[in-house]
């Protein structure tokens, strides 16, 4: 499967339907988060020593309500890490076989929201290549998906690129009227 920093595909992988179709890309993409438990841990340890000593000096000089605002601190950054590391939860898995293109979104509370798509008809676009906000977007017959939001933009284009690449063998010369599969603009 993938790595936390981008997408991953395997080929050999066998589509759930009923012909059982070989995937051409079968990939989980995920947000990165660059600081593991044990760094988090260590981070947490050295803001609580910091905090507890500055904490302490202000006792000492008689100002003890300040105590209260630094073990705050304390917790107020360990919450921002958690709702962080919560959101890196989020988890989007994308197969394409030769007869449909299927995007499952699953949230960190769990809620999966589901997009198949017919590879003939799918339209690949990434707008504003190689900027932070630029848009991976999927679309055909009515839906449209943006997926990979979380994704840096050097791992957007290379996903659109395998993407692309992979909808551009499915058509070969046996679809000649095949619309375009990509658009950059």
């Amino acid at each position: 499967m993938a790595d936390a920093r981008g997408f991953d595909k395997r080929r050999g992988a066998t589509d759930e339907g009923p012909m059982r179709a070989p995937l051409l890309i079968d990939a989980e993409l995920r947000p990165h988060r660059s600081l593991g438990p044990t760094g988090f841990l260590v981070l947490m340890g050295c803001v609580s020593v910091v905090c507890f000593a500055a904490g302490a000096v202000f006792l000492i000089a008689g100002a003890w309500p300040v105590l209260g605002f630094f073990g705050l601190d304390v917790v107020l950054i360990w919450l921002a890490f958690r709702l962080n590391y919560r959101s890196g939860r989020l988890v989007e898995r994308v197969r394409l076989s030769p007869s449909r293109l299927d995007v499952e979104r699953i949230a960190p509370s769990g809620r999966v929201r589901r997009w198949s798509f017919q590879p003939y008809w799918l339209t690949v676009s990434l707008d504003a290549p190689g900027e932070h906000h630029s848009r991976l977007t999927l679309s055909g017959r009515g839906q449209q998906v943006a997926i990979g939001r979380f994704l840096t933009p050097e791992e957007r284009r290379g996903f659109h690129s395998v993407l692309t690449d992979a909808l551009a063998r499915l058509g070969g010369a046996s679809h000649p009227g095949r619309p375009s599969t990509a658009r950059m603009s």
